[in-house]
């Protein structure tokens, strides 16, 4: 049965992620040293050869698009932005940690949310949305091999809800511009709303041995 390969990549830093500071649907471009980290890394791995890149329509990973896979068609899908921080959002843990609805925002459960913001439950069914939208799509173009560039928390929820085999979300965590490599065929996405888990992305650069 035809696999259908999505490399799903974390963006670039911004100067938000590098200070600390909390951003959801905040609109940030990718900071000097992001958009140098992620030239850095194209040196030192091998990034996949894909047909199309899905990406979130925030800047920071339009940026991360465009600077991984340069001159391939990119789509922007709504629902594959960062989840939405409500208050929380252009705040440090440091200007947080008393407050208590951010106590109980850490604890946890999908129903929980920041005041103004969005629960992980309605985080999960927009992920889930778009991602069935991306695969029919490969599936209607033929398309054997995309990539989807997304924010972490999005990467680690659609990897946690989805992915198999199951493991522990804490070793589901992508740094910036990486992630893992998943594999989706119809039989399992249409019954199951599964994909299987491959590996992590970008790849390790394979060196020709000129005396071989």
């Amino acid at each position: 049965m035809k696999g259908y390969r999505i490399s799903i990549i974390r963006h670039g830093l911004t100067s938000a992620n590098e200070n600390g500071i909390y951003i959801g649907s905040t609109d940030m471009p990718l900071s000097s040293k992001g958009a140098s980290e992620l030239a850095v890394k194209m040196d030192n791995f091998d990034y996949p050869t894909v047909q199309k890149v899905y990406t979130s329509p925030l800047c920071r990973c339009t940026e991360t698009a465009e600077i991984l896979f340069p001159e391939i068609e990119m789509l922007p899908v709504d629902g594959l932005r960062e989840l939405n921080l409500g208050e929380f959002e252009g705040k440090t843990v440091d200007q947080l940690v008393n407050r208590d609805d951010y106590k109980k925002w850490l604890k946890g459960g999908k129903d929980t949310r920041p005041p103004k913001g969005e629960s992980l439950e309605e985080m999960t069914a927009r992920v889930f949305s778009a991602l069935h939208n991306i695969i029919m799509n490969m599936m209607e173009e033929g398309i054997a091999h995309s990539a989807i560039i997304t924010h972490g928390g999005i990467i680690t929820n659609m990897l946690t809800c989805f992915g198999l085999p199951k493991y522990d979300p804490k070793y589901l965590t992508a740094e910036s511009g990486e992630g893992f490599d998943i594999l989706v065929t119809t039989q399992m996405w249409l019954n199951s709303q599964a994909f299987e888990i491959l590996g992590y992305c970008p790849y390790e650069k394979i060196e020709d041995n000129e005396n071989e």
